[in-house]
């Protein structure tokens, strides 16, 4: 009989036989095309493959991080999408050093050149006329749309940093004068700290949902310059949709 610890161990970091099993599966579901875009799809194409790029896009995360971000996906398909994506070069597994001594997934070099199809990606997809408006974001795929949708017209001039609070996450935003960086961490003497789950932020940047009514619910906690927070939401306009299909 197989050992439990054994069978999680191989579920999670990828055995050997499952790895020959993945990679056989890979090689039977191509697209035999000479074209290189078809050769990307070959490669990040299969279901999930392209939403564990966009969970690592913000550094490495751990296989229960990716489950969390990625509830939708079953552990047996994320490990398949693991095992195909480092077998392609486009992730890599490193063990943290101690005391936390565990094994993280995070993009290579490579793998990182993918951002700006992503990005490009959601910008495309926000545009569709049936992209559902009450969908749930995660907190990752939030701080992500902030890089797609940010338009640098709205912060000419303007100067601002912050720190994005969602639980125990941080983030640090910078706006400088029509550019726009945001990384996972704290940050040092922001302007202002917001505090909110991830759907009252979507709700107050995409839906129009007012500061004030956020705050009186207790759903939002603003410390700093209120007025820069005010000038953030406004950085993040959704693109114009595209016309629906003629009957």
């Amino acid at each position: 009989m197989i050992n439990t610890t054994k069978q999680i161990d191989d579920r999670i970091s990828g055995g050997r036989l499952g790895y020959m099993v993945g990679m056989r599966e890979s090689k039977k579901r191509t697209y035999d095309d000479g074209c290189a875009a078809a050769h990307a799809l070959d490669l990040v194409g299969e279901r999930w493959a392209l939403l564990v790029v966009r969970e690592l896009l913000l550094g490495p995360k751990r296989f229960t991080d990716l489950r969390a971000g990625l509830p939708g996906a079953s552990p047996n398909v994320l490990s398949q999408r693991l095992r195909e994506l480092e077998g392609a070069g486009i992730l890599r597994r490193r063990k943290l050093p101690p005391p936390a001594a565990s094994r993280v997934y995070e993009l290579t070099g490579w793998g990182e050149e993918l951002e700006p199809v992503i990005v490009r990606l959601g910008r495309w997809g926000a545009r569709s006329p049936s992209k559902p408006r009450d969908a749930a974001l995660g907190v990752d795929s939030l701080v992500l749309s902030f890089r797609t949708m940010f338009d640098p017209r709205a912060a000419e001039g303007f100067r601002a940093s912050y720190e994005l609070r969602f639980g125990e996450d941080r983030f640090h935003a910078v706006v400088d004068d029509g550019r726009f960086e945001i990384s996972r961490g704290s940050a040092n003497g922001p302007d202002a700290i917001v505090e909110a789950d991830s759907d009252t932020l979507a709700g107050l940047i995409y839906a129009g949902r007012p500061l004030a009514e956020a705050e009186e619910a207790g759903d939002l906690k603003i410390e700093g310059d209120r007025s820069a927070v005010e000038r953030f939401l406004g950085l993040f306009p959704l693109p114009e949709p595209a016309p629906p299909a003629e009957a």
